[in-house]
């Protein structure tokens, strides 16, 4: 038999303390049999009455409020009813549900006292169900076109959950991945794109609510286009509407030139949050517009219908983590704009979010030189500024802050932006700024983040610019949503879908990763973080390499060192360059040598080498102050400092352009490989210049990056251990 989640019951607990004066302690029920004798007594007409005067003292619902307002009421056409219901319920679901309490689902009761008959409404529901006779079959055809319902009425078994918490995948198919050269995305299950389910998709908006798909078709139209069912923003809107996680590892940013890309990707994934958001609203209000309806003699039909499980702990369903403000800015900006008129007539403090997301009111000089890690100013000359490659300038010439959260919330006739937490539908965070609550929650527990208990799907976009900054920080974030709360909030028990209360939430969580690159980070949280019940689905490429944009003719030669494990790796990288390539440094009298390492930890590692060995070095590292970084260009330039290193995520954040090297020792390969002929390229004037490069086979993701992938296979595989390219 199942047990139930300790920290379920003691919620219900408090509860049941509350609704029927039962104090917790007196009886601990963690057995499926045991509740079965409570639910005898939980369908009495006596408790059926004490609840109903239960709710009444606490105030109207929200569907009385509506009526008792003569200045709007709802009504409901037959293409205006909610969204349908699964009606498979469970003995699991039966038990847990029957011992619920019941009314406010994911809404703090704080907050939903302050909402008005604008925030209950029934929205349109595309004519996906049909009340009366006939009713049921047309239940059941819609819920087999709606992928929503597919995913979140799906009942899990012990054996399945058994089988995904041993994280193990096994990638069943494989198909082209559109007009990307070189790449196929694999998955496991059933292909996402059968051709069977793309012509059903043509006749049903692709899975799209009729009212967004209407209008996303409007501004493709508006914007030029002329055959949205082969755009690449339907395309992906497919696949995220597979409701499957998704590592998509080759977007091309808008900061590289990848404008149409980047923007046809987050429309979709906007499109898609939008369709979840308002699909989970439809059918909540639908409930409660029924709920009202049976306050009489309709409280059994609550207690016993599966119908009425359509919310989870708190109300925010969708998390989308950026890295800087200028793509948050950029995000919601479209968001905004793909929203229908219907429900953005008013968006509230558009003004203060402009104002503190938007471009700085500061001269340019200042804004472009701003650094998004440490926010120091690194000079404000128009030379500076100009100097700065394109990507850069695009990527920072806006707002930089990477600490920020948002708010979002949806009502039928207005967008709310700043919304509280809890009341909202949608949150668009950083990494840093989540963090940091994280940590203030486990200090003070009345600083909560249950907010993020109830997320449904999680887009993180721009990963590659997230590893740039601190990725345990997003580990920690992924790692603490779809955890049971720490407090009720007001929330209706008996509204919560089964799979909430069995703690199997993180199960049907949908994860999209989206990143110009892969690494192993990203790797490792795809295969133990995101572990959805729908299956996996990532992109895999071959990459064509960037050593032909090494403009200056210089021997790079690559040596190859042995590494046991990935564990072992950074060891045996150090040991390597202690025994093969320092002795050549700390033998030569010329000056004039830059070390670039990849990771902030090997940085630490050599710097505190260096140290011990007496060798004269300067640094330009992560956290480098403005002053320090002037002084040691100028002491490597002048030979008054033999060695420098630099990590790249300082070249990321300032790239500039180091003169005086002569001697290229990459120590670690860059994570981005436009990186690697920036920096061999600064050899360029130098005499009897050399570049050595220091790789395992632990090394093939970036590898392939910069030598291609067929070069760095023979490279791993080989039997020698030196290459040279010229």
């Amino acid at each position: 038999m199942l047990a139930i989640p300790l920290r379920v019951l003691q919620a219900w607990e408090s509860s049941m303390e509350t609704s029927n004066g039962v104090a917790p302690g007196e009886e601990v029920y963690r057995e499926v049999s045991t509740y079965d004798n409570l639910l005898m007594a939980l369908g009495s007409e006596s408790l059926v009455n004490a609840y109903g005067k239960r709710e009444y003292e606490e105030g109207k619902s929200d569907s009385e409020e509506e009526e008792a307002d003569e200045s709007e009421s709802i009504i409901v056409s037959e293409e205006d009813i909610s969204d349908a219901e699964t009606d498979i319920e469970s003995p699991r679901s039966q038990s847990i549900r029957k011992v619920q309490d019941h009314r406010t689902g994911g809404f703090s009761k704080e907050n939903e006292e302050a909402e008005t008959e604008d925030d209950q409404e029934a929205s349109d529901t595309d004519q996906e169900l049909e009340l009366g006779a006939g009713g049921q079959s047309a239940l059941k055809a819609s819920v087999s076109l709606s992928s929503f319902y597919q995913h979140l009425g799906y009942k899990m078994s012990v054996g399945e959950v058994e089988n995904l918490s041993k994280k193990k995948w096994k990638y069943d198919w494989e198909i082209p991945a559109g007009d990307m050269a070189k790449c196929k995305w694999m998955g496991t299950g059933e292909p996402f794109l059968k051709a069977e389910e793309q012509e059903n998709s043509i006749s049903t908006g692709y899975g799209l609510k009729q009212k967004l798909y209407k209008h996303w078709l409007d501004l493709y139209k508006t914007a030029g286009g002329d055959d949205f069912n082969s755009s690449k923003q339907r395309y992906f809107f497919s696949l995220w509407n597979s409701y499957r996680d998704v590592l998509h590892c080759k977007k091309k940013p808008f900061y590289l030139k990848g404008l149409e890309e980047d923007s046809s990707i987050m429309d979709s994934y906007i499109m898609h949050s939008l369709n979840h958001i308002f699909r989970t609203r439809d059918l909540v209000t639908k409930n409660d517009a029924k709920e009202s309806k049976h306050q009489d003699g309709g409280k059994k039909e609550i207690l016993t219908g599966d119908s009425f499980l359509d919310r989870g702990f708190t109300r925010p369903k969708v998390l989308i983590l950026l890295p800087i403000k200028s793509i948050a800015f950029r995000v919601v900006k479209r968001l905004i704009q793909l929203t229908p008129t219907s429900y953005k007539v008013n968006v509230e403090h558009s003004d203060r979010f402009s104002d503190e997301f938007g471009p700085e009111d500061v001269e340019d000089d200042q804004a472009m030189s701003k650094m998004a890690q440490n926010g120091h100013n690194i000079g404000n000359s128009k030379s500076q500024k100009t100097s700065k490659p394109s990507d850069f300038q695009a990527l920072f010439g806006g707002n930089d802050d990477d600490d920020f959260m948002v708010g979002i919330k949806f009502t039928r006739r207005s967008t709310k932006l700043y919304s509280d937490f809890y009341s909202s539908d949608m949150i668009v965070a950083s990494p840093i700024c989540l963090h940091r609550k994280i940590e203030i929650s486990e200090v003070d527990k009345e600083k909560d983040v249950d907010y993020l208990s109830s997320i449904e799907v999680l887009i993180i976009d721009h990963a590659d610019i997230l590893a740039m900054q601190n990725w345990s920080f997003l580990t920690s974030v992924v790692e603490h949503l779809n955890r049971i709360p720490s407090k009720q909030h007001g929330t209706d028990i008996m509204r919560i879908r089964p799979w909430y209360l069995d703690g199997y939430a993180k199960y049907y969580r949908q994860t999209i990763i989206l990143s110009y690159h892969l690494n192993p980070e990203m790797n490792a949280l795809f295969n133990h973080h995101c572990v959805n019940y729908k299956g996996k689905v990532k992109l895999v490429c071959k990459y064509k390499g960037v050593l032909p944009k090494v403009l200056i003719q210089v021997p790079q030669i690559y040596c190859r060192f042995d590494a046991a494990s990935v564990a072992d790796a950074d060891d045996a990288r150090l040991d390597y360059f202690v025994k093969k390539v320092f002795p050549k440094i700390k033998d030569s009298i010329q000056g004039g040598i830059m070390l670039f390492i990849s990771t902030y930890f090997e940085y630490v590692r050599i710097r505190n080498f260096l140290k011990s060995q007496g060798e004269s070095f300067c640094l330009l590292g992560d956290y480098a102050k403005a002053a320090d970084i002037s002084r040691a260009r100028v002491w490597f330039f002048e030979g008054k400092r033999k060695i420098m290193l630099c990590t790249e995520r300082f070249h990321f954040y300032f790239r500039y352009k180091i003169r005086g090297i002569k001697n290229l020792i990459i120590y670690s390969l860059p994570e981005r490989k436009r990186f690697y002929p920036e920096i061999v390229n600064m050899l360029e004037g130098s005499h009897e210049m050399t570049c050595t490069v220091l790789f395992s086979r632990f090394d093939l993701l970036r590898l392939e990056r910069i030598v291609g992938t067929d070069h760095a296979r023979k490279m791993i595989k080989s039997e020698k251990h030196v290459f040279t390219f010229c």
